[in-house]
């Protein structure tokens, strides 16, 4: 169905290919996952697949891609579109109509599909993806998830051959991801569409995959096979995989049920271990990371004092349009603490989030930040108290390249200079100054308006969505910064999805349904009671109470200095 022969990809501007080296096969009626650390070319891969790459993109592709016999290079993307659908990491660039029902009906239209038959597919598809009661909304009034969901419909009903998806479960909860992965298979095994597949979140994927195309670093061929076997590789790899490897378990299992099989010694020796510890650790800011950008920071700008309320929400009620977002919602946020709200996509954490650096404005009840009302109070007062790193980080990045929006952080925060530029390299290195923020993949966004939005360092910082796109070594030094933040008295609230991150990260976990908190309380009380939001770990090794790999590897190693484990 797809064919590399030799493919390369050289960009203009970049030191060697992008990738390099593709000679392979995908079958028809395989899903296949690419996996690799972020910048090692996997967009630019499921592009060749598409035509974006190069009809779009620009850059010099040799050799060969050919899909359904069609050969992308003298194919553009229309001239592919009854053959290949496409969901790229960011589902509003993707749009072309303003509500739901046009939008799932547009690809068939422009495919000339005779009316009944796009009713049918339609109906079909709101059905798969839960998306019926939308189906009149405006798709601007969407959350991030609910946009995905739709993005992901409109390329199903014209029934493509090939599916090309990048991060498609990335904006996702976790029942919402289940839904369109179990479609995915669906489709796989009942119709024989081939799907390739890019996405972070491997924990959520790979035991879906038929086959996994490892791109182990930038510029290395890519290799095909086994999704067991590359894990056992691979730079990147879940929770579930990570238990295994330290476990010592042949063959790795993929699956929370395959892992359970095998835990049975595993959770002996932890029991000789002893328990976990209650809270997350929060380590010193000087413990365990680079102090480049963090020392530019520290000392510069007071945090509240440890326990202080650095928001307060009372009875908060807020309306987008005829929708009632938010009702009744109580929430206390204090210094040194990080908070995790969770909830199914459209609960209203976004809404939250954006209430508190003063977006929206209260329809009742009262919002307080650092002793202010946010949305009374101006920019330059208020980024003393609050920053949002927001789901569409695009909405902060202005400039033309990556040092000029540096620059423009450390004037408008009063910053030494080269504070934001350290705090991007510590975060994701290897981002050119002179690249321009279009130029960089969802995940390196994110960085960049991360490190514009610490360039202040708030007392409260929020963030939605924060590891979107992002891979495990990303996460984990995002986790080590945020910790560093929280020690030195930061508050933080981010908005995710994410459970492996809250169960890593957060001290407190609140969970939010149709618009109101309905649970909120120390992490292992909300997500070890959970099945949709509890981590692998955890599941895999209840009835103990194990919430990351990384609490795993302490206690045995404590147990080991002890002779115990």
């Amino acid at each position: 169905m797809i064919r590399f022969e030799d493919v390369s990809v050289t960009y203009e501007g970049v030191e060697g290919p992008t990738v390099r080296g593709v000679d392979l096969a995908v079958p028809e009626g395989e899903l296949v996952l690419l996996v690799g650390p972020s910048g090692v070319g996997k967009s630019t891969l499921l592009g060749t697949v598409s035509g974006l790459v190069p009809h779009f993109t620009g850059g010099t592709l040799r050799g060969r891609v050919t899909v359904a016999g069609r050969d992308t290079r003298t194919h553009k993307p229309r001239e592919l579109a009854d053959v290949v659908g496409t969901v790229g990491q960011d589902p509003l660039s993707h749009f072309v109509t303003d509500t739901v029902e046009d939008e799932l009906a547009y690809g068939m239209e422009s495919l000339g599909l005779a009316p009944d038959v796009m009713r049918r597919r339609v109906e079909e598809t709101l059905d798969l993806l839960g998306l019926a009661e939308l189906r009149d909304r405006p798709i601007a009034t969407l959350s991030g998830g609910q946009q995905q969901r739709v993005a992901i419909g409109s390329v199903l009903t014209p029934h493509p051959e090939v599916l090309v998806l990048d991060e498609p479960t990335s904006a996702l909860d976790p029942a919402a991801a289940e839904e369109v992965l179990a479609v995915l298979q669906r489709l796989v095994h009942d119709l024989g569409t081939t799907v390739l597949m890019a996405e972070h979140r491997l924990e959520r994927v790979v035991q879906y995959a038929d086959q996994v195309l490892l791109l182990p670093a930038p510029g290395e061929p890519p290799v095909l096979g086994d999704p067991a076997a590359l894990m056992a590789r691979s730079p990147v790899y879940p929770p579930v995989v990570g238990l295994g490897r330290l476990a010592g378990w042949t063959p790795l299992p993929l699956t929370v049920r395959d892992a359970r099989r095998k835990a049975g010694a595993l959770r002996e020796r932890l029991a000789a271990a002893g328990p976990r510890e209650e809270t997350p650790a929060v380590p010193r800011p000087e413990e365990g990371r680079p102090t480049s950008g963090w020392a530019r920071l520290r000392g510069r700008t007071k945090a509240d004092a440890p326990g202080a309320a650095a928001a307060q929400v009372s009875s908060l009620a807020v309306r987008r349009g005829r929708v009632e977002a938010l009702r009744r919602v109580d929430l206390t946020v204090r210094a040194g603490e990080t908070v995790a709200l969770m909830g199914r996509n459209g609960a209203g954490k976004s809404t939250l989030l954006s209430t508190l650096v003063g977006l929206l404005e209260p329809a009742a009840g009262s919002v307080r930040v650092g002793g202010v009302a946010p949305h009374r109070t101006g920019p330059r007062e208020l980024i003393r108290h609050v920053g949002l790193v927001p789901q569409e980080p695009r909405d902060l990045l202005y400039a033309d390249t990556v040092a000029a929006e540096c620059a423009a952080a450390d004037q408008d925060a009063g910053a030494d200079p080269g504070t934001c530029r350290a705090l991007v390299t510590e975060l994701l290195p290897g981002i050119a100054d002179d690249t321009h923020p279009r130029d960089l993949s969802e995940g390196q966004r994110l960085t960049l308006a991360l490190a514009i939005v610490l360039t202040a360092r708030p007392p409260l910082l929020l963030l939605d969505e924060p590891t979107r796109g992002l891979d495990y070594a990303a996460k984990a030094r995002l986790v080590v910064l945020l910790r560093a933040l929280a020690a030195d008295g930061h508050a933080i609230v981010l908005a995710t999805h994410d459970v492996e991150l809250a169960a890593e990260l957060a001290h407190r976990v609140a969970i939010l349904a149709d618009g109101e908190i309905v649970a909120d309380g120390p992490t292992p009380d909300i997500v070890l009671s959970s099945p949709s939001f509890a981590p692998q770990t955890t599941k895999i090794l209840a009835p103990q109470k194990w919430l990351t790999v990384t609490e795993v590897r302490t206690a045995l190693a404590a147990g080991a200095e002890d002779g115990i484990a």
